[in-house]
């Protein structure tokens, strides 16, 4: 349903930022929220933050938004150094974040992925993997402090399974699936559920705003953390980008190229930015 088609230079208030888009990264959300790919787009300067300087575009694109979800679950999750942390999802785009922000933080991580995604998590950290398709996370021998449920296909059973008594979930995600309520039965199970138990329950919104992203582009130039990009489609080829996705084939972050260029921008002011 997707067309490619020439659109006016978009107008902003005097409030408003007019960003050049190099390049656009790629999640399961494209599908449900659809976003004008375009090589303008205007918006307000508390969600921008300027581009690490050790990034290119194409890589610059694919830290928000899943970056910023990696962190503030990783906040959330109150990850301190020498806890032990599991990460299901490990190898996706918020996953893959997720495993280089808690390390950052002193944390020892253990990532649940497929067969196909357990070098790529090692690659990007993780001090354990564990393949889903040969193992189970919550078979007793471990337990882990925070739980960071970026998979979203467990029960609240099974995840408690592997928490330890005092241990933090956080679920990661709006939730997808389910019967009646479209998978939110799952939370508001979790929210009756965990007032009763002494382990806790951490979920969250995601908020778009510079400090964050500023947050992020210091741990990027300080080599902490670096996104990991499965591969990058030129705009004219976003659906078979949004197939890659959804067919949980990537590997990382999928980005696309908007606007490709040979130099740097040479309009006056205008410096490189990370924008969401």
């Amino acid at each position: 349903m997707l067309r490619l088609a020439e659109i006016a230079r978009p107008a902003i208030a005097d409030d408003e930022i007019l960003v050049r888009v190099r390049a656009a990264s790629v999640d399961r959300g494209t599908r449900h929220l659809p976003r004008l790919f375009a090589p303008y787009a205007r918006t307000q300067a508390s969600r921008l933050a300027h581009k690490p300087a050790n990034l290119s575009f194409e890589q610059a694109a694919a830290v928000p938004v899943s970056a910023l979800t990696a962190l503030q679950a990783v906040r959330h999750g109150m990850v301190q150094a020498g806890q032990k942390v599991l990460i299901i999802g490990a190898s996706g785009g918020v996953g893959t974040f997720a495993v280089q922000i808690s390390k950052a933080f002193g944390a020892e991580i253990t990532g649940v992925c497929s067969t196909a995604k357990t070098d790529l998590v090692r690659s990007v950290g993780a001090d354990h993997v564990i393949d889903y398709t040969r193992g189970d996370f919550a078979d007793g021998r471990h337990r882990y402090d925070v739980i960071l449920d970026i998979g979203r296909g467990n029960g609240l059973a099974h995840l408690r399974r592997a928490l330890a008594p005092r241990g933090r979930l956080v679920m990661v995600g709006s939730e997808a699936g389910g019967r009646w309520l479209g998978g939110m039965d799952r939370l508001l199970r979790a929210h009756l559920l965990f007032p009763l138990v002494s382990q806790q329950l951490s979920t969250f919104i995601a908020s778009e705003n510079s400090p964050d992203l500023r947050v992020l582009r210091d741990l990027i130039e300080s080599g902490k953390i670096a996104p990991a990009i499965d591969r990058t489609y030129p705009l004219s080829q976003t659906p078979a980008a949004i197939r890659h996705v959804q067919n949980s084939r990537a590997r990382g972050k999928v980005v696309l190229t908007i606007w490709r260029v040979a130099c740097q921008p040479t309009l006056r002011g205008e410096r490189p930015l990370l924008p969401l």
